[in-house]
């Protein structure tokens, strides 16, 4: 939430949370003042959970439950678009072809990108899933270096369990001309 605080984004930007499930991002986003808002997961259930936890305000959400590979998403629609841990996941070139492409097309010209993604030291597996690993320069390759990198940073998460996991979280920008 800091990072996207610091993006001064008006209170009608559009925004879309990719694998937003049951994250409280978008109670802190709801709390901030914004208010196009969408929340995309595999899981119709997660889904459902963070909406009810919202109240009233849940029906100010959009929610999606969609593969994000799959999604349909209108084109130029999103001002931020936030991932904090899918595209790590996608593991076939395909997919993540696929989510590429489902960015590049609903990121509006001057649009943000919010990623984080296990670093190059990150664990090979999560939740028993093999994921990929990047860093910066390599996630900036994978998304189109028609995107500018602004910001990267590194952060250690450690898990309930106490194994440590290192990510790294970018912040891209989708140039108003290519």
């Amino acid at each position: 939430m800091d990072w996207i605080r610091q993006l001064n984004l008006p209170p009608s930007a559009s925004i879309i949370d990719v694998g937003g499930g049951t994250s409280r991002l978008v109670d802190e986003l709801l709390a901030a003042g914004h208010d196009d808002l969408t929340v995309l997961d595999l899981s119709q259930q997660a889904l459902e959970t963070s909406r009810a936890r919202l109240g009233d305000a849940g029906g100010r959400v959009s929610w999606l439950a969609q593969d994000i590979t799959e999604a349909d998403l209108p084109p130029a629609r999103f001002d931020l678009w936030h991932d904090r841990a899918v595209f790590h996941f996608l593991t076939d070139p395909s997919h993540r072809q696929a989510y590429v492409e489902r960015l590049q097309q609903s990121v509006r010209p001057g649009g943000r990108v919010i990623m984080a993604t296990f670093a190059d030291t990150g664990p090979e597996r999560c939740s028993g899933l093999p994921v990929m690993r990047y860093g910066p320069e390599s996630l900036h390759v994978a998304l189109g270096e028609d995107l500018r990198l602004l910001r990267h940073a590194s952060e250690h998460h450690t898990t309930p369990t106490g194994a440590v996991q290192h990510f790294n979280f970018c912040l891209f920008e989708r140039p108003l001309h290519p």
